[in-house]
């Protein structure tokens, strides 16, 4: 797939980008037969896009060759229906060989995650992400979080590198935002993509949308796909009556689910983890430094996907079926 036809497929989706939980066995093995069921089932559902082993899906807790499996069933599921984008990180020689398994398997494109642990300055973050889209023909979307925050120069710098082709936003500095958005359209010609990338994109889509941003990543499509669908096709109508589902859909179920998700440390993978084996799926658990969701919060998100369909059905009888 080339870089024109990955951005054009992604940029304006007919559906939620689907970030999937990765799948272990009882014995904590990789369960590669029931990941295959819960990509396949996001596609079939509407998804535009897989994500295969980034954040949700615990991409820092598996091994090389474990990702490589992961992203090949994800390819093989997906089976050019939508584009696969795989996740890369740690140290650049770490990146560079996470993405050329993730190319080996079949994947269009790659997530690059931040570095590991180290805090660098703009001319090392420049050259990591610039040698890391140079290591294979995938094209790259930058993924700004934690430890790797860009300025705009250096966003701008990135934008006009070969293989680059999106930035994607984890830190939520809407002033930076605007500002990055802004030099890169002045500054570089053509179409650059940006992703809202919070943990629940859905509850901030309104203010990114304000500043050019529409596309995000969907958690939430892991575990209630009906709830993910009905909210992002409220927000892509961008009509007063799209608008108001949407603030409807923030004030009944995604600000409450991001309350509780701030309950617990991990909980933006673990939550949604145990949201997937709530709908029938047994994924299994996360595995360490991770830890399961207390019972009493899992129940609670039950409860709130429960009454996200409900407010669905009486919006739109029938939606929440």
């Amino acid at each position: 797939m080339t870089s024109a036809s990955l951005a054009s497929r992604l940029r304006v989706p007919s559906g939620p980008l689907f970030f999937p939980v990765t799948a272990y066995a009882p014995d904590g093995s990789l369960d590669l037969e029931t990941f295959r069921t819960h990509v396949r089932g996001g596609v079939e559902a509407g998804a535009a896009a897989v994500f295969a082993c980034c954040g949700t899906g615990e991409f820092h807790a598996l091994t090389p060759e474990e990702f490589q499996e992961c992203v090949a069933a994800a390819v093989e599921e997906s089976a050019g229906r939508v584009p696969v984008v795989a996740g890369a990180g740690y140290g650049t020689a770490l990146a560079v060989r996470y993405a050329r398994l993730a190319e080996e398997a079949g994947a269009d494109g790659l997530l690059a995650m931040p570095p590991y642990l180290v805090v660098a300055g703009q001319e090392g973050l420049v050259r990591h992400y610039t040698e890391l889209a140079a290591a294979t023909s995938l094209d790259v979307i930058v993924y700004q979080r934690d430890n790797a925050v860009l300025t705009p120069a250096t966003v701008v710098e990135l934008a006009r590198a070969d293989g680059i082709i999106g930035f994607k936003d984890g830190l939520g500095d809407m002033d930076l935002m605007q500002r990055t958005v802004s030099a890169v359209r002045a500054e570089v010609p053509g179409d650059f993509l940006y992703f809202n990338g919070l943990p629940t994109a859905e509850l901030t889509g309104l203010a990114y949308r304000g500043i050019g941003v529409t596309l995000y990543s969907s958690a939430v499509f892991c575990f209630a796909p009906d709830i993910a669908l009905a909210f992002h096709r409220a927000f892509n109508a961008g009509t007063p009556e799209g608008d108001a589902l949407v603030n409807r859909l923030v004030d009944g179920f995604y600000r409450p689910f991001v309350e509780l998700r701030a309950l617990g440390r991990g909980y933006a993978v673990s939550l949604v983890k145990a949201g997937v084996r709530l709908g029938g799926l047994d994924v299994g658990p996360v595995r360490p430094p991770l830890h399961e969701p207390a019972g009493e919060h899992v129940k609670r998100l039950a409860e709130l996907v429960e009454q996200g369909r409900e407010l669905l059905a009486t919006t739109h009888p029938g939606a929440g079926a």
